[in-house]
């Protein structure tokens, strides 16, 4: 049995020719790496993207990648490609091969039936001599690497060369296409990424739900508005004549007056109006802004509620954090 010190030398072993076989990919990019990333973003159909073994593996996370990135995927198994998968492939579309050595006899096949079909060929491989890489239209050769299995067989280096390369031409390809945010949340509609990549307007309360309170009005109007809301808000929104916003008053607003009236021995604070306590220059949210961002306001000020307002500066919702709650959309 290996000692501690062996399995943890073992593992920084291991981790460190990976990342020299990493820091040498970023001094071999060039005009091929252009080439790939230029074919892939002006490609009609679907990049397809094929391997056996590991190499099928990081073909799958790459073209995943791809397609949530604004560029659509599909896998292609090069034996059911050869009993005919390969009806799935047009010469509109874009065949992505991986193969460290290149010689990998299901993807050699491939190649002539590929040719007639008319899609170009892009090869992610370690040999520029090997046959895939001969027959490619674009080849991405990263040179041979030290695999950092003890053995030296299983593919470790090999494999996280190749994923780290295709993040690169996915992520370049996403930039080249001007793949926007508003996108990327229409791809990711579930999880805590997508919910955070929801617009505040649609989970922001509004109509009815939306406590507005007129400027001048009492602080007992105020909770009566604030009781009254259905799903009663923890505040209201006060707002001009003209029906631009004028403040927020919330209820941790309402405890905090309570006592200052109190200690002060002031007048009733119900006879009081609003706008003696209310805040005039909140934060505030736009209805198009991401609830992401919204989340980062609410915790920075560390606060319940926002007040959406229009370009004209008149409110249109309220932003509770209770609203954030029901949805997951505050995660640890």
């Amino acid at each position: 049995m290996a000692s501690d010190h062996d399995i943890l030398a073992g593992a920084r072993a291991l981790l460190a020719t990976e990342a020299q076989a990493l820091g040498l990919l970023v001094e071999t990019l060039d005009s091929d790496f252009v080439r790939a990333v230029r074919l892939l973003a002006a490609c009609e159909g679907r990049v397809v993207t094929t391997g056996i073994g590991k190499a099928g593996i990081i073909a799958r996370k790459i073209g995943a990648t791809l397609a949530s990135t604004g560029t659509p995927s599909d896998f292609l198994h090069p034996t059911e490609a050869l009993h005919g998968d390969l009806g799935r492939v047009t010469r509109r579309d874009v065949v992505l091969a991986l193969s460290n050595s290149g010689t990998t006899s299901e993807l050699v096949r491939l190649i002539g039936p590929l040719k007639d079909l008319g899609a170009p060929l892009l090869a992610i491989t370690a040999d520029a001599s090997s046959p895939l890489a001969r027959h490619a239209d674009v080849v991405l050769d990263y040179g041979r690497v030290t695999e950092a299995c003890p053995l030296g067989l299983a593919p470790t280096t090999s494999t996280t060369v190749m994923l780290a390369l295709g993040d690169a031409v996915a992520m370049a390809v996403l930039a080249e296409r001007r793949f926007s945010t508003e996108e990327f949340a229409r791809f990711h509609p579930a999880g805590d990424l997508g919910r955070s990549l929801l617009r505040v307007e649609e989970v922001m309360r509004r109509g009815d739900a939306l406590p507005l309170l007129p400027a001048g009005s009492t602080v007992a109007a105020a909770v009566e508005r604030m009781t009254s809301t259905p799903g009663r808000p923890g505040a209201v929104i006060v707002v001009n004549k003209d029906g631009t916003f004028a403040g927020l008053w919330t209820d941790g607003d309402l405890r905090r007056s309570l006592l200052a009236t109190q200690r002060a021995g002031a007048p009733d604070l119900l006879r009081r109006a609003i706008d003696e306590v209310m805040t005039s220059k909140p934060a505030s949210v736009r209805p198009g802004s991401l609830v992401g961002e919204a989340l980062r306001l609410l915790r920075e000020r560390k606060i319940d509620q926002l007040p959406v307002l229009d370009e004209a500066g008149k409110p249109v919702g309220l932003l509770d954090v209770q609203d954030l709650l029901e949805i997951h959309a505050f995660s640890s």
